[in-house]
């Protein structure tokens, strides 16, 4: 299972670790003895990429100072979002916001978005499509067909298990412009140029906007904004169109008010991630779930893009490339921005001295590890010292423990290989924590949580070179 690390008394947890422990307290006893939190990794079965892949998230936000255009960016790990191109798709009349996003089956991209800002009449949805994400044409301004429209906001993007198109849109009428409903309209045709006529998501009801889904296994999971409560909710159904049931309402997740805009997608290690717009106080936020939504990790603002981009939704793939080491192999591990140091084991902690070929041979030792597929994820990694230790992480910290034989242990001693600064460098993700990686902070390595700075990119990426010894 996923516990937060060890020693709180040394070290205090941080905020999504004590949400762990939270949960933890609700878990059944019989769950605890049995070792295992139920559903901790979602319902799916999730990896981390295959040797030769890699993951790729996209989002499209519009612009907190721009409405009229979106950039692009992509991340490898749903945490540091890079920019792929500035103003890539400006539409030809109108505004851009709200723009979803999706990988259709003949292989475009395409966006859907709000074409007016939130002042305006907006009785269209408009769409766009591009074949690498950077360059985006225009397809057309769709009418959405509801009697006595006012506005058509926020088109998300859901495609059903059987392949259908459809798409999420929130609309409300004349008689009450300001009261919005989820309604669902599934593409009459593979060009995506025809629609059926909106149909109301039952059970989630009148004023509520911006409702995203996912399907696992045969339910459907709703999270729509109420609009007079300002928090985002949480409702379930056995059909598309409903009816829901809301099961979660206030500050049910510790999200907080004030926050719309809500986007769902599964991680390598099988949790389930939320990003939403945390419009009061101008940032981005995050947060996962081990247990298939019940409970969550306390929000963090999204680095980098955060104050900059507004409401998004997120596609994940699976790419050709990426970067891989071989296993069952010695190799050191240089740093990459400060090219005499190696990791090296001290007193069972992961250091970064100097090592040179003026070495003794036990620093070289000690700077020598043999790479082995991941204890919990073989398409990850491991990292075993001569002694057959392991690296893991404990109290934040990088060091050297024998294997007990757990899954806690496993997953604390697995890191997802990410790309790395500069060319040939790669860096480790913790498998059980996304988002955080192995750096140094004063020649010790440990675990933190990525900021989103070019620094962090820099102090976290190392390059395998031959072993020292």
């Amino acid at each position: 299972m996923i516990t937060p690390d060890r020693n709180a008394s040394s070290t205090p947890l941080d905020p999504s670790r004590r949400s762990l422990l939270r949960a933890m307290v609700a878990i059944p006893a019989t769950a605890l003895v049995l070792g295992e939190l139920p559903g901790l990794l979602g319902s799916a079965a999730a990896a981390a990429p295959a040797h030769g892949s890699a993951t790729r998230y996209t989002i499209v936000p519009f612009l907190n100072s721009d409405d009229g255009t979106v950039n692009v960016y992509q991340s490898d790990d749903a945490t540091d979002f890079r920019l792929v191109k500035s103003s890539a798709y400006t539409p030809p009349s109108n505004r851009i916001r709200d723009a979803s996003v999706f990988k259709h089956t003949d292989g475009y991209y395409y966006i859907a978005y709000t074409t007016h800002t939130w002042q305006d009449v907006s009785t269209t949805i408009g769409f766009a499509r591009s074949s690498d994400r950077a360059n985006w044409t225009f397809l057309y301004d769709y009418t959405v067909p509801i009697t006595n429209l006012s506005r058509a906001w926020a088109p998300e993007w859901f495609v059903d298990s059987d392949g259908s198109v459809n798409v999420i849109v929130s609309c409300s009428t004349t008689d009450d412009e300001w009261i919005f409903t989820p309604y669902v309209m599934k593409a009459a045709n593979s060009a995506l140029t025809a629609w059926s006529s909106p149909v109301a998501l039952s059970g989630i009801g009148a004023n509520h906007i911006d409702t995203f889904i996912v399907k696992i296994g045969s339910t459907y999971h709703a999270f729509p904004k109420n609009e007079t409560t300002k928090y985002i909710e949480y409702a379930t159904a056995s059909s598309l169109t409903g009816p829901y049931t809301i099961t979660r309402t206030g500050d049910w997740a510790g999200w907080g008010g004030t926050r719309e805009g809500p986007s769902v997608i599964q991680l390598d290690n099988g949790a389930w991630r939320i990003f939403f717009d945390g419009y009061g106080d101008g940032s981005y936020y995050y947060s996962d779930s081990y247990d298939t939504f019940a409970t969550w990790t306390a929000p963090k603002k999204l680095p980098g893009i955060s104050g900059t981009a507004r409401h998004f939704t997120v596609i994940k793939e699976t790419v050709s490339g990426g970067v891989n080491l071989a296993t069952n192999v010695t190799r050191s591990f240089r740093s990459g921005n400060y090219s005499t140091r190696y990791w090296q084991e001290q007193s069972a902690l992961l250091n970064l001295p100097v090592v040179s070929s003026s070495s003794t041979a036990a620093e070289k030792q000690a700077s020598t590890f043999t790479v082995v597929p991941g204890l919990a994820d073989a398409n990850a990694y491991s990292f075993r010292d001569a002694a057959g230790d392991y690296l893991r992480h404990w109290d934040f910290r990088a060091r050297f423990d024998a294997s007990d034989g757990t899954s806690t242990f496993a997953k604390d001693a697995t890191f997802v290989i990410r790309t790395g600064t500069p060319d040939g460098a790669v860096r480790f993700e913790s498998y059980n924590y996304p988002g955080y990686y192995l750096r140094h902070y004063d020649y010790q390595l440990r675990v933190d949580v990525s900021d989103g700075t070019d620094l962090f990119r820099q102090d976290s990426s190392f390059v395998p070179v031959t072993a020292w010894a």
